[in-house]
């Protein structure tokens, strides 16, 4: 389907802004696989290099620095050209990188590799929320959770695909495999995405804007870059916060003494759950906004985290991870909302990318610090009340940033 090159706005809303999301939310699937396929090999991973849980967590890190430093890099760069050159040759670098990696033989050159893949996958993410967001108004929050899910689709489908590649072979051929796959599959989906949308450049005259246009910029007693800053500062905090169960629970159900196929099928239902938890943000988010969808997930993700000190037998740890998935899914998303409901359109991609960079660190340390509290202590239990403690910091910035927008009774200059 092609869209015509006369007048873009005539199609928001419409069947091709449909199509195009379901596009971006195949590439979404398909190109973040990177965040998902390490965290089922971990235990392989520290087998055969001999290394200790923390140092074995590096590779995750890795991953997830690639993929902030990309959402940056690649978001502003689809500002100015649209997505579909950023997604081709990202896809092909990310195909490069697992392909690469099956053949390394040390730690550090696996290490290194996984952030290709996760600059690579970069892509994928970011800057197809920014993309979408501009292809919808009246439905924009259920479009960017929907493209959003592709991320989630990637962890419910990747783990369950690795694990049964796992039974029939080793974690180098299954990688060698992935890297093939992503080629193959993202470089033709990416020349689908070639017509741009058309930015509306008068954004900046936020109340003329916000009441022409339903989906127009709204107003906020912050400054864009105070509330820049404060997403930054709230994107860090809920994902150290999200990275323990995540990151962890296979290694963690392991340690338990369940097998590792427990521990993906938890990774899997809980991304699952995600799905469903990002599709109703989203559907809540075109009702209610995104800063108060924001903080309903946090507090929602906080009290899941508190769940999993209790209970750890195998059926409760099913249970804790679906409650987690349904709880926490629609965090990220809500971050993309507000950039577009407070910021200026034509900066969307790069500060979605700067926001969601900010959530990838959160994670990238989040993993690294749960293995490192592990090693300390013996057990997972701190590791769990250190992710409390983060995501109560992001229920306060949540807090903070709707008590300035609900205190605004008149537009205040960009």
């Amino acid at each position: 389907m092609r869209a015509p090159d006369n007048d873009s706005d005539t199609l928001i809303d419409g069947p091709y802004a449909w199509f195009r999301m379901t596009v971006s939310l195949l590439l979404g699937t398909f190109g973040t696989v990177g965040l998902w396929a390490f965290v089922v090999v971990l235990p392989p991973i520290q087998a055969e290099f001999g290394v200790d849980r923390a140092a074995a967590s590096l590779p995750y890190t890795s991953t997830m620095i690639g993929f902030a430093i990309g959402n940056v890099l690649l978001g502003r760069f689809a500002d100015r050209i649209g997505v579909a050159l950023p997604v081709a040759l990202a896809g092909a670098a990310l195909g490069a990188g697992f392909i690469a990696s099956s053949f390394t033989t040390a730690l550090w050159q696996f290490v290194v590799l996984q952030g290709l893949i996760g600059l690579g996958g970069s892509a994928c993410f970011g800057p197809l929320l920014a993309d979408i967001s501009h292809w919808f108004e009246k439905r924009r929050g259920i479009a960017v959770a929907a493209v959003a899910c592709g991320n989630y689709l990637s962890g419910v489908l990747w783990p369950t695909v690795i694990k049964f590649a796992l039974e029939h072979t080793n974690w180098r051929v299954t990688f060698l495999g992935i890297g093939i796959f992503c080629i193959a599959s993202i470089v033709p989906l990416a020349m689908l995405m070639r017509v741009r949308p058309n930015v509306n450049q008068t954004d900046d005259d936020i109340a003329e804007t916000h009441l022409r246009r339903p989906g127009g910029r709204k107003p906020i007693d912050l400054s864009p870059r105070a509330l820049q800053a404060l997403l930054i500062l709230a994107g860090l905090a809920c994902c150290v916060a999200m990275a323990m169960p995540q990151v962890h629970i296979v290694a963690y159900c392991m340690d338990l003494g369940f097998e590792i196929s427990r521990g993906a099928e938890m990774l899997s239902l809980m991304l699952g759950a995600g799905i469903v938890s990002r599709l109703v943000s989203g559907l809540l988010a075109d009702r209610i906004g995104g800063v108060p969808t924001l903080l309903i997930g946090s507090v929602l993700q906080c009290l899941s985290l508190f769940l999993y000190i209790p209970f750890n037998g195998l059926a409760s740890l099913y249970m804790v991870s679906l409650i987690f998935g349904l709880s926490q899914g629609g965090i990220v998303p809500s971050y993309a909302i507000i950039v577009r409901e407070y910021l200026p359109a034509r900066e969307a991609g790069q500060r979605m990318g700067i926001v969601i960079m900010a959530t990838i660190v959160g994670m990238a340390i989040g993993g690294w610090m749960s293995g490192w509290i592990y090693d300390l202590t013996g057990s997972y239990q701190a590791a769990f009340l250190n992710g409390i403690a983060w995501n109560i910091g992001n229920m306060a910035i949540a807090l903070f940033i709707l008590f300035r927008a609900s205190r605004t009774a008149t537009p205040l200059p960009a």
